[in-house]
């Protein structure tokens, strides 16, 4: 499919730090022989979205117009940020991460060919449109039932707690802790923690967040805004026996307070101690940045311990062929139950720049996604 046109939400910045968001017409590129053309039919808000939407300014520096009937919202972006953004400066980024759609063409190759007219769920760039074109190897192939609700979020959250728990198996873990849990993403893991038997030690900002993680039945959750949570967090890691964190928020002092509960957990558990700590790896990583302070901590943890990234696209890029085919075919299996995902609100492509929707999807907190209808 070539010479067609789409809608597709972009965010612009120069070199002087004016940031632009706003709907442009963008050519529909070939596919190419293992490609699909996909007809948008939904796609969520993620935080990543937001963040390369407005690249961290707030909502009250934001300035609003409508140019010839098409929303365009603006803002500026210090020097000292901008440099964080030096790689996207003078280039229309497509925005979205993910989404579903029919598709409406195909390459020539044979993996592909029959596929017209079937409903996927796709992992790239440029879900905020009406059209996108998309390999077929960033695509799960959804059941025929499937609605479009239930197949937009099918990628991004299940594929990363399905790899999240992958990567504690790789890694000789038993049990994993999560921050920011009372995410759709927490809610999701825990889940698949509950049907695959695995320890999850939530870790959360407060005590709504506390008593809808009970009721989906988890046994660990510790609230960082209460004053016992030192001690909740030692109990959760002596119970757990967890080693492996995933950090969401990527700032403060969460992640070396984790590795320090975690090294005081090993001790506990060996009965010794030296100079240079327990012997047991206690491994963080960052996966997230919804808190934009530096990591700060004491290294007050011994001497085996370690902190990365973890980048979803990364980390399946080095799992084997066979190993994500059984990922994908696990999310169309559960995609009802254990990866079900919830919307808050639903919102017109056109209308994702009036600042109450921004407003809205803007506070990355609990309680549901919201998802954009073309």
């Amino acid at each position: 499919m070539t010479g067609v046109q789409t809608r597709q939400l972009v965010s612009r910045l120069d070199i002087k730090g004016n940031l632009e968001v706003t709907l442009r017409m963008a050519e529909v590129h070939a596919s190419g022989p293992h490609g699909l053309t996909v007809q948008m039919d939904a796609a969520p808000i993620n935080p990543a979205d937001v963040k390369a939407m407005f690249c961290g300014i707030a909502l009250a520096d934001l300035q609003f117009s409508n140019e010839h009937g098409i929303p365009v919202v603006r803002g500026q972006l210090s020097r000292q940020a901008l440099s964080a953004h030096a790689s996207r400066i003078g280039k229309d980024v497509p925005l979205g991460n993910e989404g579903t759609g029919l598709v409406v063409a195909t390459g020539d190759s044979d993996d592909v060919r029959g596929m017209l007219g079937q409903r996927v769920s796709m992992a790239s760039s440029g879900t905020f449109a009406d059209l996108r074109s998309v390999s077929v190897d960033d695509c799960i192939v959804m059941p025929s039932s499937a609605s479009a609700e239930s197949s937009a979020s099918a990628w991004i959250n299940p594929m990363t707690a399905l790899a999240m728990t992958e990567t504690m198996l790789r890694e000789g873990h038993r049990a994993l802790v999560l921050t920011a849990a009372g995410s759709s993403l927490g809610k999701m893991l825990n889940r698949l923690c509950l049907e695959d038997s695995i320890p999850l030690v939530n870790v959360v900002r407060s005590q709504e967040a506390v008593c809808m993680l009970r009721d989906i039945g988890a046994r660990y959750v510790c609230d960082s805004s209460d004053d016992g949570f030192s001690g909740q967090l030692l109990d959760a890691l002596i119970g757990s026996g967890a080693t492996l964190a995933f950090d969401a928020t990527g700032g403060g002092a969460l992640a070396g307070k984790i590795l320090l509960t975690m090294e005081q957990a090993a001790v506990r558990h060996a009965q010794i101690a030296d100079r240079y700590g327990s012997t047991v790896h206690k491994q963080l990583y960052f996966f997230g940045g919804l808190d934009p302070t530096p990591v700060t901590f004491s290294r007050s943890f011994g001497m085996a311990w370690g902190m990365g990234g973890w980048l979803l696209q990364s980390v399946l890029a080095n799992f084997e062929p066979s190993v994500v085919a059984a990922m994908k075919a696990r999310v169309r299996e559960s995609l009802n139950s254990v990866f079900a995902s919830e919307y808050r609100k639903v919102i017109a492509l056109e209308d994702m720049l009036l600042p109450d929707n921004i407003a809205d999807y803007a506070q990355l907190g609990t309680g549901g996604k919201v998802l954009i209808k073309p």
